[in-house]
């Protein structure tokens, strides 16, 4: 029997508890229909490689009518996953196999969603062939797949660094180190190294400030991102040969805010990518215009164009909701070339019809904007640049709301009971978008004080204190921890702030 069932991954530190949107069923819908591509019912999901499950637990809770499947080869990571799941009261079929394992289940339906956040890039090639062939024969026509990568050439520059630190690892690394020492060891030799001003370095003056941005990061986070044996970032046409053989299409980038040429290059290179006509050579053409360093697409296996009205229809009927206080509405957008303002003129009075937090159809914005002189490819700009930047996210039918309600309660209560004492995961789920909302630890803690019968937000503080003072545990505030009650002074004020500000966007979003 082998004895490296982790394929070289690393597995002796668990992965963050991140969230991700882009594997949101629900939420791929609207950027394709905002490209003019159909987007499927979706009824069949799957999430492959899901990490600690955080976002398939969610989606999982958060969406009755999806029936959802995953596997992690991680054991400890699946039954984090497993057990949210199950304390949500939801039905989700996670295993902890290998790709090659579940992807040869019996047992499995057709996908309408398949979803690989994070996987592919630190993969190897025998795995790639694995997943093309369970995309290939398990993806329904018409079914939508969400991919991200590291993409080149943005890596270009930065690939050295990462090499450096994984063969000092290797070479350098103490068995008994652990992997978070062998990538601290392999930080510090590095910046050494730099010190030296190695021609490398000279040639690339960038690598010394990135090198200062990996230090910053979480540990846990490097280990798996730079210490895996597989690690292949790839040119966009890498990537459409190795899915050609599964009969998906490029269809949307996943991050809204990308398809927007005006926000991210100059007016020459936008008109040089306009006259390209083969959509491989444009996107990558883009990539070279943005120096991207990761891509969240959106492939379909048989891309359908939507044109004219058949575009329009499809969008009004789509439903959306705010998701940010109204003192934080953004008045600017930044692209990679610089920011840009967003003229009052036009979302004002988008804004006014969706700040009484309720979903409300495109249709409906657009019968509310029409009267503001407000035209629908504007409007459609707008409601681009607004879900990229987290503003608007799309919402479930109220059928779904109604039956999700009870299963993300049941799952927020569970993730708030852990931030009793650690603050890991970060996020809640809401019925009303089908996937996440950010929620930090002291956001969560006054929720759980208000779920416990806390009338105020002085009540709410008090509540975090005494959790906070029974652990020993103190805040800190611009880099000095507060001593005393001064803990109970800044926790009245975050309160107070919460209560005001995210309290009644939660409380629309169903949570």
């Amino acid at each position: 029997m082998s004895t490296e069932w982790n394929a070289g991954y690393v597995t002796d530190v668990n992965y963050t508890f991140g969230y991700y949107g882009e594997l949101n069923p629900l939420r791929c819908r609207l950027p394709l229909l905002m490209v003019g591509r159909h987007a499927p019912k979706i009824e069949n999901a799957c999430e492959l490689g899901f990490g600690q499950g955080l976002s398939v637990s969610i989606h999982a809770a958060a969406q009755p009518g999806i029936n959802w499947y995953g596997t992690d080869f991680n054991p400890s990571q699946a039954a984090f996953a497993s057990e949210m799941v199950r304390l949500a009261g939801a039905d989700a079929k996670l295993y902890d196999e290998a790709f090659a394992e579940f992807c040869n289940r019996q047992d499995l339906p057709e996908f309408d969603f398949i979803g690989l956040h994070g996987i592919w890039t630190w993969i190897s090639d025998a795995n790639r062939g694995v997943l093309v062939d369970f995309i290939r024969r398990k993806l329904r026509p018409g079914g939508v797949l969400y991919i991200s990568y590291n993409t080149l050439p943005g890596w270009s520059a930065s690939a050295p660094i990462r090499h450096l630190m994984k063969r000092h690892a290797d070479v350098m690394g103490a068995p008994g180190q652990g992997i978070i020492g062998q990538t601290d060891a392999a930080l510090n030799f590095i910046e050494q190294f730099l010190n030296l001003e190695p021609l490398y370095a000279k040639a690339n003056p960038g690598a010394a400030e990135r090198l200062k941005q990996v230090k910053g990061q979480d540990r846990k986070y490097l280990a798996h991102e730079y210490m895996n044996r597989d690690w292949h970032p790839m040119y966009f046409a890498d990537i459409e040969n190795w899915l050609g053989d599964a009969k998906v299409g490029f269809a949307s980038s996943a991050h809204t805010l990308d398809n927007l040429y005006e926000l991210n290059m100059t007016p020459q290179q936008a008109e040089f990518m306009r006259n390209i006509p083969d959509v491989s050579l444009r996107e990558t053409i883009r990539d070279y215009c943005v120096n991207q360093q990761f891509r969240r697409d959106y492939w379909v296996r048989g891309v359908r164009a939507l044109v004219g009205h058949e575009q329009v229809a499809a969008m009004r009927d789509e439903r959306v909701v705010l998701t940010m206080a109204k003192e934080d509405l953004p008045t600017k957008v930044r692209g990679v070339i610089g920011e840009a303002g967003l003229l009052e003129a036009i979302y004002q009075p988008i804004y006014e019809l969706l700040l009484d937090y309720k979903p409300h159809t495109i249709l409906e914005l657009e019968t509310h904007v029409g009267g503001k002189a407000v035209s629908f490819p504007q409007l459609t700009s707008a409601l681009t640049i607004l879900l990229g930047l987290g503003v608007i996210q799309p919402a479930a039918s109220g059928q779904d709301v109604n039956k999700a309600k009870a299963r993300t309660q049941a799952l927020n209560k569970a993730i708030s009971r852990r931030s009793l004492s650690v603050g890991d995961v970060a996020y809640f789920a809401s019925p009303v978008t089908g996937g996440g909302v950010s929620a930090p630890r002291f956001s969560q803690l006054f929720w759980l004080g208000k779920q416990n019968g806390g009338k105020t937000s002085d009540d709410w503080a008090q509540f975090a204190w005494s959790l906070l003072q029974a652990q020993g545990q103190a805040l800190i505030k611009d880099g000095a921890t507060l001593q005393g009650e001064d803990n109970l002074v800044e926790l009245k004020s975050q309160a107070a702030q919460w209560g005001a500000k995210v309290l009644p966007v939660w409380t629309a979003l169903g949570i």
